[in-house]
C-alpha cells in the first residue's frame, strides 16, 4: 500500500469503529508524521523503526513520556488493527512517567491574571475555561446555540470519549461572553477564527503562552492549568469529588482523586491528626 492508502484505511476502520472525529484526526495526523519521518509506507516497517520514532520524539523533539506513550498506542492500532501485522510490544515498553503536583495560582492570582488580558477575545476564552473546567478543545469547539443562559450552563459536545456533558456556566462567564458577542457577533462558532471557523486548539495555546510572557503570570502554566485550577478549588470549598467528575468529564473517579493531592494546606482535610500520633508506643532513643 502506499502512504496515502494506509492513512485511508486508516481513517475509515476508526469511523466504523466509532471513534471521536478528534481521536481519528489525531491519529491520521501521528501515522502520517512516522511515515514522513522515514519516507516509506508503514507496512513496509516495523518493530526496529517504531523504536526509532519513538526515540526519535523522546529525544530530539523532547516530547513529554505521557505524549510518547499517544504515539505509541497509535502505532499499536495501526500494525494490529489496520495492517495486521502484530508488534512484539516487548520491544516497544511503555514510557515511564511521573506525576508531579504543580505549582497552582490562588483565586486572587488567578482574578489578576484575568484582569490583565487586553484581548476581549481572549478573556472571554480563558475565563470560560477555568469557570466551567473545560479542555482547550472543548472550548475551541463551542457552538454559540452551546451557551444556555436560561439553565445556567455549557452543553458540551463530543467530549473526550465522544461524550456529551453540562458543565457549569457562571455569572462572571456569561457577563463576559455577552460582552464578547456584542463586539465579535459570532455566527456558529463562538470563538471564531475570521474564516468561518472556530479557533484551534493550537491557537488558544500559543495565545496563552504570549499572555503569559506579557504578563508575568507563571511560567511553568499552559491552559490545561486552569483546569487544574478550577477542580482544585472546587475542592477546597468543600465541592464533592464525584460532582467534579462529572463536570470535568472524567469516565474514572481516580482521575479526580488526583486532585486530592493539590488541597490548600490550610483545608480542615489536612489538618486532621494522623491515627498514628494517637498511639501509644514505647520505645527507647539511642
Amino acid at each position: 500500500m502506499t502512504q496515502q492508502e494506509i492513512l485511508q484505511k486508516l481513517q475509515t476502520e476508526m469511523e466504523l469503529r466509532g471513534f471521536s472525529q478528534m481521536t481519528i484526526n489525531d491519529y491520521v495526523r501521528r501515522v502520517k508524521n512516522y511515515q514522513n519521518y522515514f519516507d516509506r509506507p508503514a507496512d513496509e516497517m516495523h518493530e526496529d523503526e517504531v523504536r526509532e520514532f519513538l526515540r526519535y520524539k523522546l529525544k530530539e523533539r523532547k516530547n513529554l513520556p505521557s505524549s510518547i506513550d499517544v504515539e505509541n498506542s497509535t502505532l499499536r492500532f495501526l500494525y494490529d488493527f489496520i495492517l495486521e501485522n502484530q508488534l512484539n510490544t516487548r520491544k516497544i515498553p511503555r514510557s515511564k512517567q511521573s506525576r508531579r503536583i504543580p505549582k497552582l495560582p490562588s483565586k486572587d492570582e488567578l482574578g489578576h491574571f484575568f484582569s490583565q488580558i487586553s484581548s476581549l477575545k481572549y478573556r472571554a476564552i480563558f475565563m470560560t475555561i477555568y469557570g466551567s473546567g473545560l479542555r482547550v478543545s472543548e472550548a475551541a469547539a463551542l457552538r454559540v446555540s452551546d451557551v444556555d443562559s436560561k439553565n445556567n450552563r455549557i452543553v458540551i459536545r463530543n467530549g473526550k470519549g465522544d461524550k456529551d456533558r453540562f458543565a457549569l456556566l457562571p455569572k462572571k462567564t456569561l457577563l463576559i461572553l455577552r460582552e464578547y458577542c456584542k463586539e465579535y457577533r459570532p455566527k456558529e462558532w463562538l470563538f471564531e477564527n475570521g474564516r468561518g471557523s472556530h479557533l484551534t486548539t493550537r491557537a488558544i495555546q500559543k495565545a496563552f503562552q504570549t499572555i503569559v510572557r506579557q504578563t508575568g503570570f507563571l511560567k511553568q502554566a499552559s491552559v490545561h492549568t486552569l483546569r487544574y485550577c478550577f477542580a482544585t478549588h472546587l475542592l477546597n470549598e468543600g465541592a464533592n469529588v464525584y460532582e467534579i467528575k462529572k463536570l470535568m468529564g472524567y469516565v474514572s473517579i481516580t482521575s479526580t482523586a488526583w486532585y486530592l493531592q493539590l488541597f490548600d494546606s490550610k483545608t480542615p482535610q489536612l489538618t486532621m491528626t494522623s491515627p498514628l500520633d494517637n498511639m501509644d508506643i514505647s520505645y527507647s532513643s539511642h
